[in-house]
């Protein structure tokens, strides 16, 4: 049979069964929704594609041109040719580029199961009609009303017969055939032309009103004769009283056939603002990224002890979050941003005892032992994958909650894919470009309308740009080198004319003008595998980006000491410990002071320490006021002993006790002496230490048996954690092993509920597509024994333990103790059917 002799499909089914199998995997991995679980024939699946909920889902991932060609379909009548829907696309004077983009859009929808039928006899699948028809309760981007015969319905029909003789048509016997009556007036261009040249200034002001919608208006009960005319010839047709209509066929003909205003064909361009320099961008992205690194370093670090407590609720509390944002030198909202980001790296976590705090887990020591360019991939990949949204920090959930840093509440689906897709969208400008923001906002609105002008997506996009920059993956607006490389695209080639826009790379480039949301061509995640080696790359082009870490300082004669760049981790931390960090950038500016010198004390360093530990990193000699310092805080550090009593301080210098009894700020430590060189206190160890070092004095702590205890802060763990797991959004795309394993079951299944077949019994009656075959207990066992000798394939009709009925394809292996193994075709594995739940046994009818 020719393509031309094959029937036009009567429903959706029969169409899912003419289509390839190539033809239904492009179906289940554009709505992914339809294959969990597997439909078990193509009838179901059918159902379960016109079902609300994934038309709905469906339609939410189609451009803006695509769904505009899914609304003209819904207002155009049911089946339409490809010549009408062209028409309410392009009008009647015609549009080139929208001639060009409608066979792509309408094989987006054929190919997602929302139209079917040939260009012939198209028709929209009836859920999706049902969303998209228009209706007083949600208008549509359409403007367009009720057809004539919809608005008519509720008309007497004496009245539609008054409309039709004042319109200058002939009477009719019926309301049908004067309704069809006046639908071809209004169909007809000239006819519509002189009715309407005849129209007084006034009414075909109010149709102009009218026309590109909202469709109703009110009127009195006793209208003004410019409305009597138009409602006398049924230009406006009543639907409530007080409420008139414009019929959609009096509406198209004054819009010249367009079902839309402006119908958006080609997708808005993303433009360039500026174009700088690759090496400066690279550069520029590279000490972003160095900063972003030495921030959540800095994070952390303030987090080595313990960090904030968690909430009741989960998550950190505004003061908490201010209190980080102050220690960062950053607003609020960045601060949320850095700390987000650690939780996505799996660098924090909660330490889950009973007094519940952040800490730092595990992975972080780790994390630190890498090079910096590896570090700074672990953090991008994480941002990349996180479905938690920093940006949401400080607003409200649908129950009007607060959300919180690290709280619940935060996770949003659609947050990786939007990533994806805007950098892909910079990967796709010429190199060094800078996009303007909103040209990138506008074109995923087109990518994805919705009826809210900021909806989640522009949100996430914006956000994006903004977090982008502050890690780093962008520099100046402009996405960088190894920013390309994360994406898995290949790398620029440089050297060519400067602004040269690359050749079309990467999934983002490679599709079609016009498009929908296929996964992975939308700039979705990619595999694992291509992610690790994409990683890889990134890091590759990074490290040469990053200045070495130094082994050096600079001492001045200020006290203060200069970073000229990154310092090496031994050398940082040390440092860190002996002076406070007083401004940064470029270079970092370290001031000591008593207490800083002092810490060092405490945690184990003796004066000489310092001095050799910094004669041999500076590259300029130790001033001297410096080296007073060490030496006059060292002298004084531990001349007082402190202890548990609950607390005591002694001291070989009963006039230095003396001293801080006579002290108006030593009341609060309620200081008794026991003899000439030993105070006690009522107060912990911990309080006294600190209430002396508050009045100027440098005690140390002992041990029980007299050792002056070495005050190094322990690091606070978590224990081990993982990352918190992003939150997909809806079902997988499915892997190309599962979409063969499903059609495969799928069609398997089809031909076991459609195929012709007889009883097993020769009666010769054939079974109707879908009834299940009965038969006696022993006419099952015998003609299923008979199978396993012959090797033949049967059809069964099963019940399974819920009393769910379906048919089997099976080869029958063995039967006995009551069950029968057999190959089930169906499902194309081998399964074991208890015989009690076999209905009975048919074979394939003869052709």
């Amino acid at each position: 049979m020719s393509p031309e002799d094959t029937p036009a499909p009567r429903s959706l089914a029969e169409a899912l069964r003419a289509r390839d199998d190539a033809s239904l995997a492009a179906l289940l991995r554009g709505r992914p929704d339809l294959i969990t679980p597997v439909p078990t024939d193509l009838t179901q699946l059918a159902t379960r594609a016109g079902t609300r909920a994934s038309v709905v889902r469906a339609l939410e991932r189609l451009d803006l041109f695509t769904q505009q060609t899914a609304q003209a379909l819904a207002v155009a009548e049911d089946p339409a040719t490809y010549g009408e829907l062209l028409g309410l696309m392009a009008g009647d004077d015609g549009d080139p580029a929208v001639a060009d983009a409608l066979p792509h859009a309408l094989a987006v929808l054929r190919e997602l199961a929302l139209v079917w039928g040939g260009d012939d006899r198209m028709r929209l699948v009836r859920t999706a009609r049902e969303l998209l028809a228009p209706a007083p309760q949600h208008p549509l981007p359409t403007g367009l009303g009720p057809t004539v015969r919809e608005a008519a319905s509720g008309m007497s029909p004496g009245r539609v017969q008054e409309i039709v003789a004042t319109a200058g048509l002939p009477s009719t016997h019926d309301p049908v055939s004067a309704v069809a009556a006046l639908t071809a007036l209004f169909t007809d261009r000239k006819r519509m032309g002189r009715l309407l040249a005849g129209a007084p200034e006034e009414s075909r002001q109010v149709l102009a009103r009218l026309m590109w919608g909202p469709p109703y208006g009110q009127v009195t009960a006793d209208p003004a004769a410019h409305l009597r005319w138009l409602l006398d010839r049924g230009l406006l047709l009543p639907t409530a009283p007080g409420t008139v209509v414009l019929p959609r066929e009096v509406a198209l003909h004054l819009r010249q056939g367009r079902a839309h205003r402006q119908p958006e064909p080609l997708p808005p361009a993303v433009q360039t603002v500026k174009v700088h320099p690759p090496q400066v961008v690279d550069a520029t992205a590279a000490g972003q990224a160095l900063t972003a690194l030495g921030t959540v370093e800095e994070l952390l670090k303030d987090w080595h002890e313990g960090g904030p407590a968690v909430l009741r609720a989960g998550g950190l509390s505004v003061r908490d979050l201010k209190r980080t944002a102050v220690a960062l030198d950053v607003p609020e909202p960045v601060a949320a941003f850095w700390v987000e980001l650690a939780y996505a790296a799996g660098l924090v976590a909660s330490d889950g005892e009973a007094d519940e705090r952040y800490a730092a887990t595990p992975a972080y020591d780790e994390w630190l032992e890498l090079p910096a360019q590896e570090r700074w991939v672990r953090l991008a990949e994480a941002w990349l994958a996180a479905t938690r949204t920093a940006g949401l920090v400080g607003g409200r959930d649908a129950k009007e909650r607060p959300l919180s840093a690290l709280g619940p509440g935060l996770d949003r689906s659609a947050a990786p894919e939007v990533r994806h897709r805007v950098l892909t969208l910079l990967a796709a400008l010429p190199e060094g470009a800078a996009a303007d923001p909103e040209s990138v906002l506008a074109r995923l609105r087109w990518e994805r309308p919705q009826r809210r002008e900021e909806d989640l997506r522009v949100r996430l996009a914006r956000w994006t740009l903004q977090e982008a920059e502050l890690l780093g993956v962008t520099g100046r607006g402009a996405l960088a080198a190894h920013g390309r490389a994360l994406l898995g695209l290949p790398e620029p080639r440089r050297g060519g004319p400067a602004g040269a826009a690359p050749e079309p790379s990467g999934p983002g480039d490679k599709l079609p003008v016009h498009h929908h949301h296929r996964g992975p061509a939308q700039g979705a995640p990619i595999t694992p595998a291509e992610q690790a080696a994409a990683s890889a790359a990134a890091a590759r082009l990074l490290a040469p980006l990053l200045p070495e870490p130094l082994d050096h300082v600079l001492l001045q004669a200020d006290l203060t000491a200069v970073a000229p760049g990154p310092l090496e981790r031994p050398l940082a931390d040390m440092l860190g410990v002996l002076a406070d960090v007083e401004s940064k950038g470029g270079a970092t500016v370290y001031r000591f002071t008593p207490a800083s010198v002092r810490r060092a004390l405490d945690a184990g360093r003796t004066a000489a320490d310092l001095h050799a530990f910094l004669a041999a990193h500076s590259r300029t000699p130790v001033p001297q006021p410096l080296a007073y310092l060490i030496d006059d805080v060292a002298r004084r550090h531990g001349h007082l002993r402190v202890g548990a009593a609950s607390a005591y301080v002694r001291c070989d210098d009963d006039a230095l006790l003396n001293e801080i009894l006579a002290d108006k700020r030593a009341a609060g430590l309620r200081l008794r002496r026991l003899a000439p060189t030993v105070l006690a206190a009522q107060s912990d160890p911990a309080t006294l230490l600190e209430g002396l070092r508050a009045m100027g004095f440098a005690p140390a702590a002992e041990s029980a048996d007299g050792d002056v205890l070495i005050a190094r802060a322990d690091a606070h763990r978590t224990p081990p954690r993982t990352p918190p797991e992003p939150v997909p959004e809806g079902p997988p795309v499915p892997d190309e092993a599962l979409l063969a394993a499903a059609i495969r079951a799928i069609r398997a299944g089809d031909l076991a509920s459609t195929a012709p077949r007889k009883p097993a019994d020769g009666a010769g009656a054939v079974l109707a597509p879908g009834e299940l075959p009965r038969t006696s207990a022993a006419d099952t066992l015998a003609t299923l024994q008979a199978a396993v000798l012959t090797g033949d394939t049967v059809w069964i009709g099963f019940v399974n333990a819920e009393g769910a009925a379906s048919q089997r394809v099976i080869a029958p292996v063995r039967v006995e103790g009551g069950f029968v193994t057999a190959y089930d075709h169906t499902a194309d594995e081998v399964r074991t059917f208890p015989l009690h739940r076999i209905t009975g046994v048919a074979e394939p009818a003869e052709e």
